[in-house]
């Protein structure tokens, strides 16, 4: 049924162990995802209310808390910090500084018992931590190790805590990829939107319809008129669709797709949606829905 090996060495040998590994993977892949999203979950919300307590003690040290709080501080804390949430950056700070550590502690473990040196270790972690798995450097495959079974133990945790750290990590980055995307997106949009304005003001300007002399007045005044109310985001009049509108109405569609996706997941029963809900459809789905939830939104700050 198998060969020799790990990371790309070990395939099926025989047609029964294709067939079991598409459905065992089917299922384990699912499942393993499943994993690192509760993982993901719990140590984001560890992390939030960990610096959440930070953040409560500053400001109980710089005064910035209400006067009440001496009274009663546990409801004049809750009510002061109720929709406070760790920043993006500082999470993704945390992660690799433990992602780091993890690498750092199994490249020594590597070094004295592999006999590799520091930064093929190093290499090695990484490779392994991201799933991407050459297959050029692989543990664990010597006959005999001085405690072997202590060995492969810690190499079991060190490779299971490094891949769910990296995971995490991953999810963070892919945040900040996404709201940079959008920031320049945003620029793109507003640059074009005032050129194709330009543009269509000089051509409208320039346009001779048939008649008299008095239709061009009555022209150059319309325009003038129609070009203000686009700057509001309607379409001219003779216009097929605005870049406005057209990335407008993907948005919504895009976010209504998510938002019912979200639903089914958590059992919620769908609602109605409209234009009036845009801003509910920044949530997301699957690992960016729980990123979204419990760290701030940065992509403002821009």
């Amino acid at each position: 049924m198998s060969s020799k090996g790990r990371f790309g060495m070990t395939t099926p040998a025989t047609v029964g162990g294709k067939i079991f590994l598409i459905f065992y993977g089917l299922i384990g892949c699912a499942s393993t995802i499943l994993f690192f999203n509760l993982f993901l979950e719990r140590l984001i919300t560890v992390i939030a209310y960990i610096m959440k307590s930070c953040h409560q003690r500053q400001l109980q040290r710089q005064g910035a808390l209400p006067q009440e709080s001496l009274k009663n501080p546990g409801r004049c804390e809750v009510d002061s910090l109720a929709g406070w949430k760790p920043s993006v950056y500082y999470v993704m700070l945390i992660l690799c500084v433990a992602s780091l550590l993890i690498s750092c502690c199994a490249s020594a473990m590597y070094t004295s018992i592999e006999g590799w040196s520091y930064f093929d270790s190093l290499y090695f972690c990484f490779v392994a931590f991201s799933t991407i798995g050459f297959g050029d450097l692989v543990s664990s495959q010597n006959a005999q190790y001085e405690s072997q079974g202590l060995y492969r133990f810690a190499n079991f945790m060190f490779i299971l805590m490094g891949v769910c750290c990296i995971y995490s990590l991953f999810n963070v980055i892919s945040i900040l990829i996404k709201q940079s995307v959008n920031w320049i997106l945003r620029k793109m949009e507003g640059g074009c939107c005032l050129q194709c304005q330009r543009r269509l003001l000089r051509s409208r300007r320039n346009v001779i319809m048939p008649g008299n002399v008095q239709n061009q007045c009555n022209i150059s005044i319309d325009t003038d008129r129609v070009m203000d109310s686009d700057t509001d985001g309607r379409r001219l009049s003779g216009e097929m669709i605005s870049m406005k509108d057209f990335l407008a109405t993907n948005k919504v569609s895009l976010a209504i797709l998510q938002k019912q996706l979200s639903e089914t997941a958590n059992g919620c029963p769908p609602q109605a949606s409209g234009p009036s809900q845009d801003n509910e459809f920044s949530d997301g789905v699957g690992a960016f829905a729980i990123m979204n939830n419990r760290l701030a939104e940065t992509s403002g700050d821009r």
